[in-house]
């Protein structure tokens, strides 16, 4: 059998082809894709490749998904042909010395997965036996796609530790970050975002519900607007970064108060430096962290909150796409031309 598929081959060279389906092996199963979503991680991918998700070339390409299995391979159990699922793009292995402690996020033997720009995938079994989930009878494949990304975030707020009456901010509104507007309000947080696209700083308020919006394009010293909105004008509570780019994370140690807390998120290109005025982040006790992927446990949780409507992730999608023109949604995403976009095989 042949399905049609994106495939990446160089920085801004991807193909639409025609490739082989192979049946799935000792322990996967083979999901035909209902719905998948462009990333901020593909698109980097998409810009300048991947030390970690593409190992070899060509290769698949999209790891954000929802589908149906078709086939099933030996020695799987718990899933059978019909089944409704979604899919983590990464299982740790839960031997080694991260996974004895419960970091598995830093698993050495980290599996991640690509592919999700296709008509099918085949699910490996380190995944298909820790990170594959049935779905909810009413929750919509388009839906369930966005389990993979909010569980990132879910790590990520559980991690800063957010609380109910802090006031935190957030610079950077694609995806990841609205999702973490979202839930520091879920946790009862006051919150401030901050950005420069208009359709995401709408969304800032009307998905998000941010209690105050910077648009960074009519400010230069978003410090100074930080701190007038924060408690007794004493800076952020906590300050989180979902750009990625070092010179904001060098920005976000100016926004905190005193004992304040700095996420760094978005992740920079490798070899990046950045500086940090150490008297401030001596004396003045900040806290500083940076929460990589997910785990398990958080792709459950995402999974949870997104069936029972906590987080109505299907505002994040402003077009949808047909497979062959995949492309040209990784191209908008990368313009910020949208926020997700669908792709419907």
């Amino acid at each position: 059998m042949r399905m049609k598929a994106l495939r990446y081959y160089a920085p801004l060279t991807v193909k639409f082809e025609d490739v082989d389906i192979k049946d799935p092996k000792d322990g996967e199963v083979q999901v035909k894709i209902m719905a998948a979503l462009t990333c901020g991680t593909d698109v980097k991918t998409y810009r300048r490749g991947h030390p970690v998700l593409i190992k070899k070339i060509p290769s698949g390409f999209g790891h954000e998904f929802a589908g149906i299995i078709t086939k099933v391979g030996n020695n799987v159990f718990g899933f059978k042909e019909g089944d409704r699922v979604v899919a983590a793009n990464s299982a740790p292995c839960g031997e080694c010395f991260f996974c004895r402690r419960g970091e598995y996020n830093l698993c050495e033997k980290l599996e991640f997965l690509n592919g999700a720009y296709a008509e099918y995938i085949n699910i490996p079994a380190a995944i298909v036996k820790r990170n594959l989930l049935h779905l909810p009878d009413n929750l919509s494949f388009e839906r369930a796609a966005f389990a993979e990304p909010l569980a990132n975030v879910v790590h990520g707020v559980e991690k800063t530790g957010i609380k109910a009456g802090q006031t935190v901010g957030v610079v950077g509104i694609g995806p990841i970050g609205l999702m973490f507007v979202k839930l520091a309000k879920l946790k009862g947080a006051r919150v401030i975002a901050a950005g420069r696209n208009p359709l995401k700083l709408k969304l800032a308020k009307e998905f998000g519900g941010a209690d105050e919006i910077i648009d960074l394009n009519k400010y230069k010293n978003p410090e100074k607007i930080f701190i007038e909105f924060s408690e007794e004008k004493k800076g952020l509570d906590v300050a989180v970064e979902c750009v990625g780019l070092p010179e904001i994370w060098e920005r976000m140690f100016t926004f905190v108060r005193k004992g304040g807390i700095v996420h760094l998120f978005g992740g920079c290109k490798q070899g990046t430096e950045i500086s940090i005025d150490t008297r401030r982040l001596h004396y003045d006790e900040i806290k500083v962290l940076s929460v990589f992927h997910h785990t398990p446990l958080y792709f459950r949780e995402a999974l949870r909150l997104i069936a029972d409507g906590e987080v109505p992730v299907e505002k994040l999608i402003t077009e949808t796409l047909p497979l062959e023109l995949a492309e040209e949604g990784l191209i908008k995403h990368m313009n910020g031309r949208c926020v997700k976009v669908l792709i419907k095989p």
